[in-house]
């Protein structure tokens, strides 16, 4: 028998699913962690296969979490099949293990859920299970080996996901629960939010989930100057506005 292909690393996000292998600097696929289906077709998409419909619009979403904890495993498996089948292009049960990203203060009934997920379902032969925290606090420290961080071993890990923000401390790569504090504000209700924005100044947009989500992906950022980023949009949307009016001077 040859040697098992490297361990498989999957952090399982409420929005999203990135999935690589270890020692890799980057994930090999990031996709969305969710079914979907169109108005026109009675087919339900896959993970990526989202980003080849053809009409998003008012694009139906079904996905395995909700309000950051797994509640649906067998929709997590058809996502992890296609994930390791057709992105990874291995099988679990020939790599060397799982190391799975999973919320904090996940609850023992999903845990034992993801259990059978992992081994009865898919066939893995060891998991490793960690938090985003001390996995983000490791790398850094191994990336900058005589930063403050490292030589600290302490560090304030601040994690915006799908659901809820987490502030977490982590002292030498262990996250103290204890000190964890969780605001329910995360990325959903910040499309949410955008949503109601364009639909109450522009169009219609309240059903529209996908374009929206894509919108603040791409389009959206953390102001570091929030009055300089104002005044640049107000200079760039006047700047559009003159323009459009002396297209219709001109017509």
């Amino acid at each position: 028998m040859g040697s098992p292909s490297p361990m498989i690393v999957v952090d399982n996000g409420g929005g999203f699913c990135k999935a690589g292998f270890a020692g890799n600097k980057n994930p090999t696929a990031v996709v969305p962690n969710c079914l979907s289906r169109s108005h026109s077709s009675k087919k339900w998409l896959i993970a990526d296969q989202l980003h080849h419909c053809d009409d998003i619009a008012g694009i139906s979403i079904r996905r395995p979490f909700d309000r950051g904890f797994l509640v649906n495993a067998d929709m997590q498996k058809e996502i992890w099949e296609r994930l390791f089948k057709n992105l990874l292009k291995t099988r679990p049960s020939d790599s060397a293990g799982l190391l799975l990203v999973e919320p904090l203060f996940n609850l023992p009934s999903i845990q034992k859920a993801t259990d059978e997920l992992v081994f009865e379902d898919l066939g893995f032969q060891s998991l490793y299970v960690a938090d985003s925290p001390s996995l983000v606090h490791l790398y850094e420290a191994s990336r900058s080996p005589i930063s403050l961080l490292a030589r600290t071993q302490c560090s304030l890990i601040v994690d915006c996901g799908f659901s809820f923000t987490h502030a977490a401390p982590v002292y030498q790569n262990f996250t103290i629960n204890y000190g964890v504090k969780r605001i329910d504000l995360g990325g959903k209700a910040l499309t949410n939010y955008l949503k109601e924005l364009v639909s109450y100044r522009a169009v219609n947009m309240m059903d529209e989930t996908y374009i929206m989500d894509d919108v603040k992906e791409k389009l959206c950022f953390v102001s570091l100057d929030v009055d300089h980023d104002l005044q640049l949009a107000r200079v760039s949307l006047c700047g559009r506005m003159g323009l459009v009016l002396e297209d219709r001077e001109v017509s």
